[in-house]
């Protein structure tokens, strides 16, 4: 490295870090196994250096040899298990809401429960199909959402027995279940089959799906949607065509709160303020 390079990068720049990172990534799907020669040759170190960073990663577990050839071994997931780890709902589930709505090209959103609420935590729009602008914060009460039905059809006893003494149940079209004879059996539905639909019940014309996030012991601490206007789809269609989608990035995200430390992935308000 020269002079203008150090001046560059600050004096605190440690170079052996960077190189010895740059032999990590010099393994890939297409590189699994690599020889000296080769590292040397992906991160332009000398073959002597290259070996000592090799022979260094070895000892310390990250890489294995059989003599001739290197890989990595699976002790490099730790490094990744660090950045999770430091993650909270909304961070993890950012990435997968950004995989589903490109394959999908749907608006997807995360939210939790919040008293009578749900509140979104993480949110991709593809196209603006509500009168209303949606944002991460934005509020709507839980009684008229697929997502709100979701997280409702966790809470147990008291906890439900609470809701509904203090939910108005307001009518916001005229597909809206105000009975609670009627969402109690909406609740259960959506309890067995594991996802609910929503048809038009916070407004006319929009369609939504959801399915639960849960926690490593199993407890529903979020919900993900996909949005779509009812002019362009059917329930049927929804189910058939986003719901399978819908159900992969669920699993996805909970894969990766199940990385993240029990304070963060079992607190459903982490990230929202």
């Amino acid at each position: 490295m020269d002079e203008g390079e150090v001046t560059e990068r600050g004096a605190h720049h440690v170079q052996s870090l960077e190189r010895g990172l740059a032999v990590i990534k010099a393994f890939n799907a297409d590189a699994s196994e690599l020889t000296l020669s080769d590292v040397a040759r992906s991160t332009g170190l000398t073959r002597a250096a290259a070996r000592r960073f090799l022979l260094t990663l070895v000892d310390l577990g990250y890489v294995r040899t059989d003599g001739k050839y290197f890989s990595l071994t699976a002790r490099v997931l730790e490094l990744g298990y660090s950045y999770l780890s430091s993650l909270s709902l909304p961070e993890v589930a950012q990435p997968h809401l950004e995989r589903l709505s490109a394959e999908v090209h749907e608006s997807s959103s995360v939210s939790v429960l919040e008293g009578l609420d749900i509140v979104y935590v993480a949110r991709v729009a593809v196209s603006r199909i509500m009168t209303v602008s949606i944002n991460v914060g934005t509020r709507f009460p839980a009684h008229a959402t697929s997502m709100g039905h979701v997280l409702l059809a966790d809470l147990e006893g008291e906890d439900l027995h609470g809701y509904f003494d203090a939910a108005k149940l307001e009518k916001l079209t005229a597909r809206t279940l105000t009975r609670q004879k009627d969402l109690i059996a909406e609740l259960e539905k959506v309890y067995r089959q594991g996802y609910a639909m929503v048809d038009q019940e916070l407004e006319e014309g929009l369609r939504s799906i959801a399915a639960p996030i849960r926690d490593r012991r199993g407890k529903v601490v979020a919900a993900v949607n996909l949005s779509t206007h009812a002019s362009r789809t059917t329930p049927e269609s929804v189910e058939h065509e986003l719901l399978p989608s819908l159900l992969a990035a669920a699993r996805a995200i909970e894969a990766d709160l199940a990385s993240a430390p029990p304070t963060k992935a079992g607190h459903p308000k982490a990230g929202h303020g």
